[in-house]
């Protein structure tokens, strides 16, 4: 019987590495968005990261004709009423990068105590069957805002990213450790049952 195939709808080399590390261990033939070839984005104008992530699942379900897992996850500040959240990748702009989206994310934050700079990155998982969502999961990693970038690990808004329980910056974290407590690792831990069920693991 061969191995069913799940395409993970990614062009983003890190979110790649992590989901592969928390699921490649499954009996599953995992594909990605570059065995397409040149394929256009969706446009993701939902509200919520959950939103998002089924938009990308469903759009890339039926282009590629492969079950596919899809996230949307981001930043939510609470001092910022939730800012970046859905915009987080394209915070200082459409054509922007990670520093200037970490630049415009701290110059907001200026003058705000480290006590009221609580936040959280989300992460939204979908599985799709074409129209169809046959699975879904949502993961939370607490930590505060600090304004020296720290650690050369992860991407993103890691190197800002205080989780206040190790001292250290997500970005100081080694990734296995990372995994195993971060958003999307909590996301993909909780997916993984329900997907194993699905195919009858």
């Amino acid at each position: 019987m061969s191995q069913p195939t799940i395409v993970i709808a990614t062009q983003n080399a890190g979110k790649l590495r992590e989901i592969q590390a928390t699921m490649g261990d499954m009996p599953v033939q995992w594909e990605t968005l570059a065995r397409f070839g040149d394929v256009v984005e969706p446009i993701e104008d939902g509200a919520t990261f959950l939103e998002n992530a089924a938009i990308k699942a469903r759009y890339y379900s039926k282009l590629t004709g492969c079950w596919t897992l899809a996230d949307d996850s981001g930043l939510v500040v609470d001092a910022l009423d939730g800012d970046p959240g859905v915009y987080s990748a394209r915070y200082a702009g459409d054509a922007c990068d990670d520093a200037a989206n970490n630049r415009k994310l701290i110059e907001r934050l200026h003058g705000v105590p480290m006590d009221k700079r609580t936040a959280r990155f989300v992460c939204s998982i979908a599985c799709a069957d074409g129209e169809t969502i046959l699975a879904e999961a949502e993961g939370r990693f607490e930590g505060l805002i600090v304004d020296e970038p720290r650690g050369a690990n992860g991407f993103g808004y890691d190197p800002h990213f205080l989780v206040p329980s190790l001292g250290r910056t997500s970005a100081e974290l080694e990734p296995e450790h990372k995994n195993s407590i971060s958003h999307r690792g909590e996301a993909l831990a909780a997916i993984r049952p329900k997907l194993r069920t699905i195919l009858n693991l």
